[in-house]
């Protein structure tokens, strides 16, 4: 019985220090949370102090009220990254895995990283989500090149949205994903392709941070507008939804992926947990946010939509 009588403290304690992230709302209230990238103007060195008096969230067009501003750096930098291959890339995509791979292995130490690829329809991860980095870095390898294998990188990520590898619901969750954007289920440009639209919506259940990085498939569409324009402007609007950012070069494939992954270390490091409470009318939805700042130093970059739960 003692030992019961202490379980259930140690159980109500943590519940208690957890309560802050998840706060209770009124009736017609909802609560979100997003995770938001701070980064300095024009030659501004170091992160910007930025307060939570310097934010201002509407969400739907309506005003919400912020109550946590919370800077993820040192013990509050939980990170969790998924990077996640398409299986139909050209095999050339092999002379990029040792800058994919200096990036794994570059991640701060207590970083939680795996490696997928883009099956038929689903992410089959190579291994768990680990801080061993260099084991990570050693699951990478050459794409099959098999034209379609993938089937939609949007199915996949939704697959990895509606599965991801981790049950811990204070970490940050960032994707990056490496592929030309075309949909083979439906090769056209269409932002309302429903597994297109269900992988966004996924993605920010789930609290996804998606980046891309832009590689040809190989296969008819391959070289067609489709796949060097529309397939790319699809990224787009799928990371920016997210928070994240899309890289490309023109038509063709990058010679180094190195400066994406600079980039996206920089924004790994420069990174805030927005929470907010907003107008809720009825079930859970995913609606549009807009994040506005009153600093003129810094670039804000939030996503644009956003889960609202009760």
């Amino acid at each position: 019985m003692k030992k019961l009588g202490m379980f259930i403290c140690l159980a109500v304690g943590t519940l208690a220090l957890i309560a802050p992230a998840f706060p209770k709302t009124a009736t017609n209230q909802g609560w979100g949370q997003a995770i938001v990238t701070v980064l300095p103007k024009h030659d501004i060195k170091g992160p910007v102090n930025i307060t939570q008096q310097d934010l201002r969230v509407e969400v739907s067009g309506k005003e919400s009220s912020i109550t946590n501003w919370l800077p993820l750096r040192g013990p509050d930098s939980d990170l969790e990254l998924a990077i996640l291959i398409d299986s139909s890339a050209r095999t050339s995509l092999g002379l990029q895995l040792r800058d994919i791979a200096h990036f794994i292995q570059s991640l701060p130490v207590g970083a939680k990283v795996t490696v997928g690829y883009m099956e038929a329809g689903s992410a089959v991860l190579a291994g768990p989500l680990s801080t061993d980095h260099a084991q990570v870095a050693g699951y990478l390898q050459v794409p099959n090149g098999f034209p379609g294998s993938s089937g939609s990188p949007y199915f996949c990520l939704s697959d990895l949205a509606k599965h991801w590898p981790s049950t811990d619901l204070l970490a940050r969750r960032e994707v990056v994903m490496v592929t030309d954007g075309v949909d083979d289920y439906a090769p056209h440009y269409d932002p309302t392709d429903p597994y297109f639209t269900a992988a966004v919506k996924d993605s920010v259940r789930a609290g996804l941070v998606v980046y891309s990085i832009y590689w040809k498939d190989q296969g008819r569409l391959d070289n067609s507008s489709y796949a060097s324009f529309d397939g790319q402007s699809l990224l787009a609007i799928l990371t920016e939804a997210t928070g994240g950012v899309s890289y490309w070069e023109g038509r063709g494939n990058p010679v180094s992926f190195s400066p994406y992954f600079t980039d996206i270390a920089l924004n790994l490091q420069n990174q805030y947990r927005l929470s907010f409470h907003s107008p809720l009318k009825g079930k859970p939805e995913v609606e549009k946010m807009v994040l506005k700042t009153v600093s003129l130093a810094a670039e804000v970059r939030a996503p644009r939509q956003v889960f609202i739960e009760r």
